[in-house]
């Protein structure tokens, strides 16, 4: 064997010293959930940087030459005192007094628990080389490697630098409202104690309005306790906007908040504004919690099955496989929830998990940007059962402990990274809803899946929509995709509004302290009811009579899907259009048969429509000359020019807006209704909000591209070849970037929204396609989709507890081998009472006989 010091001459030139902006992946294996504290550690190249677990170091040692890796290992160290004893020497932990994450007060990310150890290996015969033995080679491969050991140690790597280590959730912002706050002269003075609500006297909770000093609960949470919302109600009442919570005031400063602006704020001007109601802040002694101790208690809760429905029963810990658990990255328990339920569709194992080897294969030389290959890794980290092994009590050196139901299970850092990248919402440490996941991680198994099989499809389904104008009586038929079924819950057919109404009555006469939790009894026929009943539209443009008339609107199925989704729309508005959740019980079934549902198509003797558009909105002082218009050309035979823009009704257009919908979605809203109104027009904005060109410009009829478009000679090469790439010829990514500005996220977004037109677009050996020099064609093929019959059985749901889908915690239920197991990030479980009536999406299959 030859000598270490001469290999590592050998291959100097191709170890790397870490450099700003260098990807140090040292915490995760490419292809793999191995890490630094897996057996065999994990091996880094010293040139790409990439991480490699013992079982796949060899591979990219044979496919890419590289011979100088970096093992890394973390050994984690032993804790034999108790955390509150100090008698090691180390002081005890201290609980969290600040809603933050990194910083004095706030929570541990508990670095200092491991030990580590690096040192260079050289393939393929293993030869290990310490920092020691450096000190006895030449200087310049002394030099060279120990600047790149020291530079992977101090580097960041990647998962570190995606995640908030330093969070402040206290960061609170200085009223608009505090500097000029007007206060009301009413003699009111505010004794230090004794307080009670002015409504209900609940005597906890309680919030002083800083205008007029008026005292009033605050709101009731979704469990039921809290207050009854009577200082929220004031706010609504009066509009004064600022409230602080009595209990809560110290010489330090109090909880203050902005009902105007829906957020803890700071206010300059406390004192000042307490001593007009006769409080001493200098003298007060706080006797609540704080909302921030609130939260904290939350945060430390949240991973308890005390959250859990199931609380009080005894639950069993199962492992093996397909029972892996998945560890929170901070608030991804929808990530979690929804991933471990689309991995027990048969269609993504088959995608992704038995083709692992032959997509390992064809990956990148970067795996960890590729998509089929990270969730490839996803689907076998939580198939295969390697990783669904119990935690060991951290207290326990020998890892010998009993079970708690925690489980080693996977960390999908760099999943989450990349199927959140570039995404507004999905990038960040946010809660998010599991439904809007649902339908990204769809979108984007669409766009990688253009060639070869399509798991999406077993959630693909078509939607008849069925439109008669009431004074013609004559049809118009439409179809859309879907892929998940919304269900409104009618609370008007509650089977126990007695006991709602009773249970009313005693929370406002309740003198304090919570009372029982009394949901919503709705049945689920009612809920298909409710669906199935066709909708009246007021204001419908009907082609045959050319005005607005009155029509209805019929939605059926046009085919069923194999697997079907159901979301139940909990999530909802209230009047003053402040987000609410629904506290229902639904009786969902186990099984379903939803073959009355089924479209029929035109009925015999029915008429149709005439497909004839609305009038166009043009300006008037703007004078028409034939069909290409005063602006027209030959290539661009189209009725609008720049000065032929439409006319939109501002103040519609305003308030949606104001709604804090995107401006573009709201012209398309206002245009595509014809001017008709605010109601019409966020009818359209509802049913168009999951368009993956939402908020894209508003292009018009005749138009190949908004105003304002790029040409063609001016795009961007690199996104053209970008979208090429994806499987799309030079026309059609020339076409989507001409739509959208030049933008290749908003490109990218369009052309897969409009792939029904790109498809009938042959390029030519001309250049240009031959859907432009035909004058006609045949319509192009319809979107994929399966059909048979509508029989279903449940075999999954996903729950929420939480006020809105922006908190809370998201835990999901799965039926395997007839047992019902619930899976709570990393603790798996056998579920005993699966809460089946409060979930919020629900998953069956399709049975077949």
């Amino acid at each position: 064997m030859a000598d270490v010091g001469e290999v590592l001459m050998s291959v100097l030139s191709t170890i790397r010293v870490p450099r700003p902006g260098d990807r140090v992946h040292k915490d995760e294996c490419a292809l793999s959930f191995s890490s630094p504290e897996s057996e065999g550690g994990l091996y880094v190249c010293m040139n790409s940087f990439l991480g490699f677990g013992s079982q796949y170091v060899d591979r990219h040692h044979a496919r890419t030459g590289q011979r100088a890796y970096l093992h890394f290992t973390r050994t984690r160290k032993a804790q034999k005192e108790d955390d509150n004893n100090s008698s090691s020497g180390d002081p005890p932990k201290k609980k969290p007094t600040r809603l933050a994450i990194g910083i004095e007060g706030g929570f541990d990310v508990e670095q200092d628990q491991y030990e580590e150890d690096v040192k260079v290996v050289i393939f393929p015969d293993r030869q290990q080389v310490t920092s020691e033995d450096l000190a006895t080679m030449p200087d310049v491969v002394k030099e060279r490697v120990s600047l790149s050991m020291a530079g992977f140690m101090s580097a960041d790597s990647v998962s570190h630098a995606l995640q908030v280590q330093q969070w402040d959730g206290e960061v609170r912002q200085e009223s608009r409202h505090a500097v000029d706050l007007k206060q009301l002269d009413n003699g009111l003075k505010i004794p230090p104690s004794g307080w009670r609500c002015e409504v209900c006297d609940l005597q906890e909770n309680l919030w002083m309005n800083l205008t007029d000093g008026k005292v009033f609960c605050g709101r009731r949470y979704f469990d039921g306790t809290g207050g009854n919302n009577h200082a929220l109600l004031h706010f609504q009442q009066t509009g004064f906007p600022l409230a602080v919570k009595l209990g809560t005031i110290t010489p330090d400063g109090a909880d203050v908040y902005s009902y105007d602006e829906d957020d803890m704020v700071l206010n300059p001007k406390l004192p000042e504004h307490l001593s007009h109601f006769g409080i001493d802040m200098m003298t007060m002694q706080k006797t609540e919690h704080t909302m921030t101790e609130l939260e904290i208690a939350v945060n430390q809760r949240v991973g308890e099955w005390e959250v859990i429905q199931e609380s009080g029963t005894s639950l069993r810990p199962l492992s093996g496989s397909g029972l892996t658990g998945m560890k929170n990255l901070g608030n991804s328990c929808y990530l979690n929830s929804v991933m471990q339920v689309l991995f027990t569709v048969p269609d993504f194992q088959t995608k992704y998990v038995s083709n692992i080897q032959k997509i390992f294969d064809e990956a990148p030389s970067d795996p960890t940007q590729d998509f089929k290959t990270q969730v490839a890794k996803l689907g076998y980290g939580l198939l295969s059962g390697e990783y669904s092994k119990p935690a060991p009590d951290p207290g326990d050196d020998n890892g010998t402990a009993e079970p708690r139901g925690d489980q080693v299970g996977i960390a999908p850092r760099m999943f989450k990274a990349l199927i959140g990248r570039g995404h507004a919402e999905f990038s960040t440490n946010r809660q998010q809803d599991a439904q809007e996941f649902l339908l990204h991680f769809i979108n984007m198994v669409e766009r990688n899946c253009r060639s070869g099989a399509n798991p999406s499809e077993a959630f693909r389904f078509l939607v008849e929509e069925r439109i008669v104008c009431q004074q013609s009586h004559k049809a118009k038929y439409t179809q859309r995709v879907d892929y998940i079924l919304q269900l409104p819950v009618p609370m008007d057919q509650a089977t126990n509004t007695e006991e709602l109404q009773e249970a009313e009555r005693r929370r406002e006469e309740a003198d304090s302290g919570p009372t029982p939790t009394v949901r919503a009894k709705i049945p689920f026929s009612a809920c298909m009811a409710a669906l199935s009943e066709p909708e009246v539209l007021s204001d419908f443009w009907s082609s045959a009579v050319q005005a607005k008339t009155t029509a209805t609107k019929t939605t059926r199925f046009a085919s069923f899907p194999d697997h079907l989704v159901i979301q139940i729309k909990k999530f909802t508005f209230g009047l003053d259009w402040v987000p609410k959740k629904l506290d229902v019980s639904i009786d969902v079934p186990d099984t379903l048969d939803l073959g009355d549902l089924r479209a029929t198509g035109q009925q015999p003797g029915e008429e149709l429509l005439p497909e004839t558009a609305p009038p166009p909105l043009m300006t008037p002082d703007v004078e028409v000359k034939g069909i290409l218009g005063s602006y027209g050309n030959e290539e661009d035979d189209s009725l609008y020019s720049p000065l032929l823009s439409p006319v939109l009704d501002d103040s519609t257009v305003s308030q949606l807006c104001e709604m804090g919908f995107p401006l573009e979605a709201c012209r398309k809203a206002v245009y595509y209704t014809g001017n008709t109104g605010i109601d019409a027009a966020m009818n359209w904005v509802m049913g168009h909000m999951d368009d993956p060109d939402f908020s894209a410009p508003l292009v018009l009829p005749g138009c190949s591209s908004a105003p304002g478009t790029t040409p063609t000679e001016s795009l961007s090469e690199e996104h053209l070849a970008t979208i090429v790439s994806m499987g799309f010829s030079r026309d059609q990514a020339s076409k989507a970037l001409r739509a959208t500005s030049n933008v290749l996220d908003r490109a990218v977004d369009w052309i897969f929204s409009h792939l029904d037109d790109l498809e009938s677009m042959e390029v030519s050996e001309g250049g240009r396609s031959a859907a432009e020099s035909e004058g006609s064609r045949e319509p192009p093929p319809g979107p994929r989709v399966r059909d048979g019959p509508g029989k279903y059985e449940l075999f999954a749901f996903i729950s929420h507890m939480g006020t809105s889908t922006m908190c809370g915690h998201y835990v999901c239920h799965i039926k395997k081998d007839h047992q019902w197991v619930i899976f709570n990030d990393q603790k798996v479980c056998a579920s005993e009472k699966p809460p089946k009536d409060l979930g919020y999406l629900y998953f069956y299959r399709r049975v077949t006989e």
